[in-house]
């Protein structure tokens, strides 16, 4: 048994140099499933991604799919990609069993909760209004900067990692409060700011529209509170006013007090976003 890759085409680059190409995997010359990989717009022309890998079903267990992965690897080394990416659902155990022994950590979380039909309670004492335009300029002159450093801390280049907050700020904010189907909200206990959250409507997976928690935190000197829990709370509320039944997330693996969290509060995992360096 001879496995190998066939491109179905030429390599695909837009205007931003992101590049894209299709292949066959191939048992002596037969065409037995199918791989795509590409760069990651992201993370730069060094990051690949292992976009997609299928065996059809009578020629899996073979040892094909691990194959076709590493020669997939070895196409992006020859791009020059210095690591390589993939995100797994949750339910397809084969793929995360196939990428943990190929080297892949995980590195983040996407996670759905299913809302309630009546809105959570918070906690007595605590209360979830709107930011006013005062308390929003304040916040937009840290978000940047704290948005750029989360992909610093991924791997991103500074530069390139603040360019991509930027964007995205002007992009899912461009009227800033005024923003349409974006809501900004802060938490006060006793009269005092204790944190906020963001919430918007999101496509977070294709065909699964919710709403989004763009960004959630307690201030410093409050944490360790239960405000996490109540901010996460007034979320779901923002959520069912809006409209949606469901409300989404995006975790680091790393943030272990931030997973908890959210599973006790009942969110699930639906992606597994992996990586390895090449």
């Amino acid at each position: 048994m001879t496995t190998t890759l066939r491109p179905t085409g030429p390599i695909q680059q837009d205007a931003d140099g992101v590049k894209n190409r299709a292949y066959d995997v191939c048992d002596n010359g037969q065409p037995v499933g199918a791989v795509e990989i590409g760069t990651d717009p992201g993370f730069g022309a060094q990051a690949g991604v292992l976009r997609s890998l299928r065996i059809d079903e009578p020629r899996r267990r073979r040892g094909r799919g691990t194959i076709a992965a590493l020669a997939a690897e070895e196409v992006l080394r020859g791009w020059g990609c210095t690591r390589v990416s993939v995100s797994v659902r949750a339910d397809e155990t084969a793929g995360q069993g196939l990428a943990a022994a190929l080297g892949y950590a995980e590195r983040s979380r996407n996670m759905v909760k299913q809302l309630p039909q009546a809105p959570p309670g918070l906690p007595d004492g605590v209360m979830g209004r709107p930011m006013t335009e005062d308390e929003f300029a304040h916040w937009e002159r840290d978000a940047v900067t704290a948005y750029a450093q989360t992909w610093i801390e991924r791997g991103v280049p500074a530069e390139q990692a603040l360019r991509k907050a930027e964007r995205s700020h002007a992009q899912n904010l461009p009227d800033g409060l005024a923003s349409e189907g974006a809501h900004l909200h802060v938490l006060v206990h006793e009269g005092e700011v204790v944190g906020h959250v963001w919430v918007a409507r999101f496509e977070m997976h294709p065909g699964m529209v919710v709403g989004y928690v763009f960004d959630v935190e307690v201030r410093e000197e409050f944490r360790g509170r239960g405000y996490g829990r109540a901010l996460m709370l007034q979320a779901e509320r923002i959520a069912l006013q809006a409209g949606d039944d469901r409300i989404g997330l995006h975790v680091l693996a790393s943030n272990t007090p931030a997973l908890r969290l959210y599973e006790s509060l009942g969110y699930r995992t639906t992606l597994h976003n992996l990586a390895k360096p090449l």
